[in-house]
């Protein structure tokens, strides 16, 4: 709120005003003075909204008061609520009525676990059924591949012994190629001049007869005659 004006004359009499009429009646203050200085009160509405700022920052420093105490609370609420509290007795008390349980069956228990397990059922509850499942499939699936897992570890002290086999396997498998790329090559070219050697045959046996008449030689020569021809 901004403060009331002393200069204003609509407002309600006080002791500024009526000292300021005391000094306009002696002449002290003339009215053309008074009117000349008639403005708002600057300093107290500044006055008036540094105290509005005071009392917003009281209040947000109170609000974060509050915040961090309730953030506290949430925080420490496992310790200091009693509904968590009630749940850590109870749960602590489950925990030592079981205690109570084994110190009191202590003795039959030392004798079962002295006891081989075999032909035994050991009993689980239900939520732990599933997990059981996978368990006995990963044991199956173990105990198929471990002859293979021991073999695997029996060839570990030899393993440089076999990959030196190995590279020298590699070295004349390497040369048994070449040999067969050779052999390929010796055979197509055979190939090449059989299938020579048969398109000539046609043509000799047509010179042989051409030969044979016009009397040159006789029919009961070979087929090595033309070499003498």
């Amino acid at each position: 709120m901004e403060a009331a004006n002393p200069w204003d004359e609509t407002s309600e009499p006080n002791a500024a005003r009526l000292l300021l009429g005391r000094f306009v009646a002696s002449g002290l203050v003339t009215q053309e003075m008074l009117n000349i200085s008639k403005k708002s009160a600057s300093c107290f509405v500044n006055f008036s909204r540094l105290q509005q700022i005071t009392n917003i920052q009281a209040e947000i420093n109170q609000k974060n008061l509050e915040i961090e105490l309730l953030r506290l609370e949430k925080d420490t609420a496992d310790v200091v609520h009693p509904s968590f509290l009630d749940e850590k007795c109870h749960t602590l008390q489950n925990m030592n009525n079981h205690l109570e349980a084994v110190l009191k069956e202590k003795r039959s228990l030392r004798q079962r676990l002295l006891k081989p397990m075999c032909q035994e059922n050991l009993p689980i509850e239900s939520v732990y059924h599933r997990y059981m499942v996978h368990l006995l499939e990963m044991a199956v699936t173990f105990i198929e591949r471990l002859e293979t897992h021991l073999e695997t570890i029996r060839n570990i002290p030899h393993l440089d012994a076999n990959l030196k086999k190995m590279s020298k396997a590699l070295a004349k498998m390497n040369i048994l190629v070449t040999e067969t790329e050779e052999l390929a090559e010796n055979i197509l070219k055979w190939r090449e001049q059989q299938q020579e050697v048969s398109s000539c045959i046609p043509q000799i046996l047509a010179e042989e007869n051409d030969l044979h008449k016009h009397g040159i030689i006789t029919p009961s020569l070979p087929f090595t005659s033309k070499v003498h021809v």
